[in-house]
């Protein structure tokens, strides 16, 4: 007789989370956990793609607080992609797609993010469902399941860290 195969159960999160981006250097950003979303999107403002050194990168801003315009960081990250994305409202959108590792809940793996403007959405960042297959699942009732706020990650000496 064979024996079923057990599933290791996964990881419970909230409908929202904090997450850390460390590639970024993005210690803290408040995500939606949004399973209707296919791919993850950034918040992103005053997003410029250049190419340097035969790379495609692309630079952006990020207020990575919701409300704290204070807090600016600018990030530049290799492009993985240039795609055509609709929206909740149905509306189409060509994105830049950055491919970097989320660290939530004590693991770290490699996700596809889209950058766009959410200045006027609740959330920073909304983690899509591909970004989550496999790693977890979800309590529509709950929030912040992975542990305590990340807020604190931004110290007044780092309101306006900006890379080279």
């Amino acid at each position: 007789m064979k024996k079923p195969k057990t599933k290791t159960p996964a990881l419970m999160l909230g409908w929202r989370e904090w997450l850390c981006l460390p590639e970024l250097d993005i210690p803290a950003i408040k995500a939606k956990i949004d399973t209707g979303a296919r791919t993850s999107a950034l918040h992103a403002f005053h997003v410029e793609a250049y190419k340097e050194h035969g790379r495609h990168l692309v630079r952006f801003g990020i207020h990575p607080l919701q409300k704290r315009k204070d807090i600016e960081l600018f990030r530049i990250a290799e492009v993985a992609d240039y795609r055509r994305v609709s929206d909740s409202g149905g509306h189409r959108e060509m994105r830049y797609v950055i491919k970097t590792p989320v660290l939530l809940a004590g693991s770290t793996w490699d996700i596809e993010i889209t950058l766009t403007d959410r200045e006027s959405m609740q959330f920073r960042m909304l983690l899509g469902r591909t970004a989550m297959a496999g790693h977890f699942t979800i309590d529509p009732q709950a929030s912040y399941l992975t542990g305590l706020s990340l807020k604190k990650a931004y110290k007044k000496e780092q309101r306006s860290r900006n890379t080279p």
